[in-house]
């Protein structure tokens, strides 16, 4: 099963971590950045559904590339101070697994943003996540 939702295309950052789980692909809104894949075996534990690392990753990336879509990304970047993922089912081969992001309370420093995590459009965990905005310095 390849077959991808309209409004999703090759996602645009590449990353060494996440070139084992390729291709993933992305859907920008006015909101946010939102992520997939097609779940296949490179994303799963040993007993055949989505790795709790993957998907921790993967909202991490999700959350991050949303807060730095609303900054000026010339001069500002952010980073992971805290992450918890809640797991509440799971995501089986095959299936479309999209990583959307809400935004909690933007600052001018910290931001915390909350991530849904679901597999064919039934919920398998929501993550949370607080960032700090930096400036770049290179």
């Amino acid at each position: 099963m390849t077959d991808i939702p309209a409004g999703f295309e090759p996602f645009y950052r590449k990353s060494p971590v996440t070139e084992p789980w390729e291709p993933i692909y992305c859907k920008k809104t006015p909101d946010a950045v939102v992520l997939a894949v097609r779940l296949a075996k490179a994303h799963t534990n040993a007993r055949g559904f989505a790795h709790g690392g993957f998907i921790s990753a993967l909202a991490d990336n999700a959350m991050g590339h949303s807060l730095v879509s609303k900054l000026d990304p010339e001069r500002q970047s952010a980073v992971t101070v805290n992450l918890t993922v809640d797991f509440l089912g799971s995501a089986q081969i095959g299936q479309w697994v999209e990583f959307t992001t809400t935004f909690v309370k933007t600052g001018g420093t910290l931001c915390f943003t909350q991530c849904f995590v679901s597999a064919d459009g039934v919920p398998v965990a929501r993550a949370n996540a607080v960032f700090r905005v930096v400036e770049r310095t290179i």
